[in-house]
């Protein structure tokens, strides 16, 4: 049976905390931008002192300007979402001594499940053995598909086999999805399984290059743009099966994105980059599981933007992210990024997929 590590608060009867002055605010006075001086959050528990008791920041996440709200409570506010008047935090120290202090130790003292979180330090490589971990996520699923929200960050890998597209379906038929973020890619190329059985021209079983199949992934999109959302062309009977479809009959949001780069693209694709940011960051913000597979961009994007806890029922728990690619540059490079509460997991995405699939229909 699954089981949270408990949150162990700072004592803030110690003398240092106690003599702590408060915290220093100062006014915005451009929309925009930051008063000199300002505060910076990290995505570790963060304390306040406001007129003399220490507060904690509920819904942080990097880079961001704690705003002090009129209630009293404290606002992680990016830089473009500063207005005249608020009142932002001052200082740089993070010791307590000037009325800030960032923790990073709440769960270090437990074992198990807080080894995932914390121990971004080990090593990790194809030659380590990952069973553990497969089965500690499966574990978490299982405890997050009711108390929790699970995001699930995808590449078009994730769907570029029939097996994958399947197991895929399981996980977001079962409630072990209650979110998906992603881009132009995987939504055009899971639909493009659906309706011609290839991906990138490719069947998803033999691999074969199809005739003309260069032209599969064009045609979805331009269907799915003749029947006005992706919405529309389940309803209509174009998209009979895979992720889209899964999300669609199941009420699971996605979030794409857009890029430079999109054939399209899809309807539902938001090219508004500030927008995108915000619609992630209503799901990072309640996240307490993410699973990223095969892309490096937005799996760092939505470790930015993702706490390393979460304030659930007045108690404090762990975010869980796990990172899955082929490549350990990739997974490297996503922990030295910001991303540093990740559990990373080097695999061929399908068969992650195959393994995780089975290890969920055993605890059924």
């Amino acid at each position: 049976m699954f089981e949270l590590p408990k949150y162990k608060a700072p004592d803030f009867e110690e003398e240092r905390f106690r003599n702590a002055p408060d915290a220093k605010l100062a006014e915005v006075t451009r929309d925009g931008v930051a008063p000199d001086y300002y505060h910076s959050t990290s995505m570790y528990p963060e304390y306040f002192k406001v007129d003399g008791e220490w507060v904690l920041i509920a819904n942080t996440r990097m880079d961001c300007v704690p705003v002090l709200r009129e209630d009293g409570s404290i606002e992680a506010t990016e830089f473009r979402r500063l207005k005249k008047g608020d009142r932002a935090f001052l200082g740089r120290t993070e010791d307590g001594s000037e009325g800030i202090y960032v923790y990073g130790g709440g769960f270090a003292d437990e074992s198990g499940c807080s080894g995932d979180v914390f121990g971004f330090r080990s090593g990790r490589s194809r030659e380590t053995s990952f069973a553990n971990d497969y089965r500690r996520l499966a574990d978490l699923l299982r405890h997050d598909r009711e108390d929790g929200h699970i995001v699930w960050v995808l590449g078009p890998a994730a769907i570029f086999d029939d097996g994958s597209r399947k197991a895929m379906e399981y996980i977001v038929n079962n409630g072990y999805c209650h979110v998906v973020f992603g881009g132009n890619a995987v939504a055009t190329h899971d639909i493009e399984g659906s309706m011609y059985r290839t991906a990138l021209g490719q069947h998803l079983v033999t691999n074969e290059n199809m005739p003309n199949g260069h032209y599969n992934h064009l045609d979805a999109l331009n269907q799915v743009q003749k029947c006005g959302s992706i919405k529309k062309a389940v309803e209509e009977g174009y998209i009979k099966d895979g992720l889209v479809y899964s999300c669609v009959k199941n009420h699971v949001p996605m979030v794409l994105a857009g890029s430079l780069r999109d054939d399209g693209p899809m309807p539902e694709v938001n090219c508004d980059m500030s927008d995108v940011q915000d619609r992630m960051r209503e799901h990072t913000c309640r996240a307490t599981t993410i699973v990223c597979l095969a892309t490096q961009l937005h799996t760092i994007a939505t470790g930015n933007l993702t706490p390393s806890f979460v304030v659930r029922g007045g108690q404090v728990r762990p975010v869980y992210i796990y990172a899955v690619d082929v490549s350990e540059f990739v997974l490297n490079k996503i922990r030295d990024r910001g991303t540093l509460e990740v559990t990373t997991i080097v695999s061929n995405i399908q068969d992650f997929l195959f393994k995780l699939k089975s290890l969920l229909e055993e605890g059924e």
